[in-house]
């Protein structure tokens, strides 16, 4: 099977860039470095949105003038010579260049512009047979019923078959999603079909252009509102033209508002209905004519520091402005996170990834890069669907964090906190979370149970019925009680507590499982081409030596259960028998406590770091060594050592830092810290997840 893959739209509308993403991602988890091809280009100044997507999202390095083939205007000069054999050659020219440099490369047809949908679509497809590169063609299914979907599909495979080009799988995308689970019921029933058919339901986030792409596209200006508000969907256009009380009759939630700039009635008015409990949220408002509100109006809308409705400004008269905005296409762009999340969520849930990376053939490399540990987590993750229960609700990142775990489809979230503020502030991002359940801990009908059972288990530590009522107003500690309950199998929480509040009730409640003594916490490092673990850079200040070998034995059975086969070093300023003291007995007593307890595990210690990672110094120091040179588990001696060690690689060496993930709990809780940014939490929910998958699996 060829190294590469064809991913061209059959005709407009087909939203391709939903597969790009999704295909960029699974090939990128597999370790292997992933080129991006466009055989033409609209232009060589600025790169199209697709490779921009490319460029930023999937990590795609070099220069981008590997990355085309021809411009369209030498495309077309060449075609309408008769010389397409030309065309095709320099194209298959620049891309064999790539390749070479490339494990596998993902190649994206364009939309020829004045040319017939037919013609466009076959000469995309004699590309990709000259390239030697599988089809996956991308067919628009908007407005189309099941039976005329599965007829699109039985057709395209048809004259794909006609053309003799070899065809990785056919994809019908943004179909209505009623329709999308029927026709895609029927694709896998029909065992005659020998490519796989797989059919993505439409999504509204997808489908609609946010209120920034508007922005950008109409070159207007914002005047006033919040940043992250141009990220949110438009989802109505009202021209407001009558009197403000005829006018809001007619709101609709979402609805860029557009109207002269000298209309202050109706700025006024919509930015209160955003504002109102009463009224629909507006996406944003449109001002035409290059008029601006009066001074006095500006004065009083720079006052209104809670509207973040943004504000915008162009010179067109608002019939213009009003066709301009509707001509304006919704697109997947690098700033927009939010729908990048949500493609990528559609693209996984609907497609049998192990069935297509099967028929491209993917081997899985020895390397394992960031992109791949982190997609791997998402995957496993959602896997076995997971109940997490995050105690910060109110906060920022913690809510943007939900919003990309609901879209990509992975756990099941419960946010605690005051549901009115959490609402608020939900609205007030712009996000889009679903009927995400939030519990007030305050009002919740579950505090006198959890209380009683907190009493009970914390009766002969002195806590009366009062004591144990009132710890429920603690969120880390009400969390902790649903994960002891079997409520929520798992808690995420840190990025406002600190590590005391949040371990604190796990080490009352959930307590430590058998066999681990001790609670500690490791950090998966996230090198260019390998992921070390590292243990303990966060708990425990000054472990004596029974305590560092469970250290060591535990991190080792994290590293095992995130698909990394441990080879243990326990670290000291000493190698072998080359120091002495105090310091250096404690590791070579834990290394031997350590082997008692696992003797099958690869450890090897007392070792120093450049023993342990670089083989040149391991055949000088330690030359018999299994671990010496290879190892990937590396347990400090004390968390002063551990903490400046994870911090000085995660800086020094610009590594992708996840933890801390805590080990030795009977539950799965972990601990983030309050500099997270976003990633992390979405990174460290899922790892809780998948141990939440461990723990039942062990239990069952």
């Amino acid at each position: 099977m060829s190294r590469s893959v064809y991913i061209a739209g059959t005709g407009p509308g087909s939203g391709k860039s939903v597969v790009v993403l999704g295909m960029m991602e699974l090939l990128a988890r597999h370790g292997r470095k992933v080129g991006f091809f466009r055989p033409v280009i609209k232009e060589t100044t600025h790169p199209d949105s697709l490779t921009a997507l490319a460029l930023s999202h999937c990590g795609i390095t070099g220069s981008r003038d590997t990355m085309h083939g021809v411009t369209i205007d030498r495309a077309r000069d060449l075609i309408s010579r008769g010389r397409e054999d030309e065309l095709h050659g320099v194209i298959l020219e620049k891309f064999r260049e790539l390749a070479r440099e490339c494990d596998f490369v993902v190649c994206v047809g364009r939309d020829y512009r004045g040319i017939s949908t037919a013609v466009e679509f076959e000469r995309n497809v004699d590309i990709a047979r000259d390239l030697g590169a599988p089809l996956l063609p991308v067919v628009a299914g908007q407005d189309r019923t099941v039976v005329e979907v599965v007829d699109a599909a039985g057709a395209l495979a048809e004259f794909l078959e006609s053309k003799k080009c070899d065809v990785l799988a056919l994809i019908v995308n943004r179909v209505a999603p009623d329709s999308a689970a029927r026709a895609s019921a029927f694709f896998q029933e029909d065992v005659r079909a020998g490519t796989p058919v797989f059919v993505l339901p439409a999504h509204p986030l997808l489908d609609k252009p946010t209120v920034g792409e508007i922005m950008r596209a109409l070159g207007a200006q914002l005047l006033h509102g919040s940043m992250d508000r141009l990220d949110g969907e438009v989802l109505h256009t009202k021209v407001a033209a009558m009197e403000l009380p005829n006018f809001l009759d007619h709101l609709e939630e979402g609805s860029l508002v557009i109207t002269p700039g000298d209309r202050s009635d109706l700025v006024l008015g919509t930015l209160l209905a955003d504002a109102s409990a009463t009224y629909p949220g507006v996406a944003g408002l449109m001002l035409t004519g290059g008029l601006k509100p009066a001074a006095q109006v500006t004065r009083l809308i720079e006052g209104l520091r809670h509207s973040p409705v943004p504000i915008l400004s162009v010179g067109t008269d608002t019939f213009l402005t009003a066709t301009a905005v509707h001509a304006v296409r919704a697109e997947i762009a690098p700033e927009t996170r939010r729908k990048i999340a949500g493609a990528l969520g559609v693209f996984e849930t609907n497609v049998d990834l192990e069935r297509l990376e099967g028929r491209i053939d993917v081997l899985r490399s020895s390397r394992v890069t960031p992109l791949m540990f982190q997609h791997d987590l998402i995957g496993r993750a959602r896997g076995m669907r997971q109940r997490i229960v995050l105690p910060e609700g109110t906060e920022e990142r913690v809510l943007r964090a939900a919003e990309i775990l609901h879209l990509r489809d992975v756990v099941d979230i419960t946010l605690l906190g005051d549901p009115r503020e959490i609402q608020a502030k939900i609205a007030a991002l712009g996000l889009s979370l679903g009927e995400l359940p939030i519990i007030d801990p305050l009002r919740s009908e579950l505090r006198e149970d959890l209380g009683r059972t907190y009493h009970e288990l914390r009766k002969n530590k002195g806590v009366s019925e009062q004591m144990a009522m009132d710890a429920m107003t603690d969120v880390s500690t009400f969390g902790t009680m649903m994960v002891h309950r079997g409520i929520a199998d798992g808690m995420v929480s840190g990025a406002v507590h600190t590590t005391q509040q949040t371990i604190r009730p796990a080490l009352e409640i959930i307590r430590t499982r058998p066999g681990s003594p001790i609670v500690s916490s490791v950090f998966f490092i996230c090198l260019p081409d390998q992921v070390l673990v590292y243990g303990d850079c966060a708990i425990n200040p000054d472990p004596n030596a029974e305590q560092l070998a469970h250290i060591a034995v535990s991190s080792a059975e994290t590293a095992q259960s995130f698909g990394i086969e441990p080879r243990v070093a326990m670290l000291s300023y000493s190698t072998g028998e080359s120091g002495k003291g105090a310091d250096v007995d404690k590791v070579k007593d834990a290394t031997r406590i350590a082997k008692e307890i696992r003797p099958e595990l690869k450890l090897e210690g007392p070792i120093q770091y450049d023993a342990a990672i670089d083989p040149d110094v391991a055949k000088v120091k330690l030359p018999h060594s299994v671990v010496a040179g290879h190892a990937n588990v590396f347990i400090f001696p004390d968390l002063n050592a551990g903490n400046n060690a994870y911090k000085a690689v995660q800086r020094a060496a610009g590594a992708v830092a996840i933890g801390p993930v805590l080990q030795g709990l009977n539950k799965p809780l972990n601990d983030l810290s309050r500099g997270c940014t976003v990633t992390d939490i979405v990174n460290t929910v899922a790892i809780t997840a998948i141990q939440a998958q461990i723990e039942r699996g062990a239990a069952s």
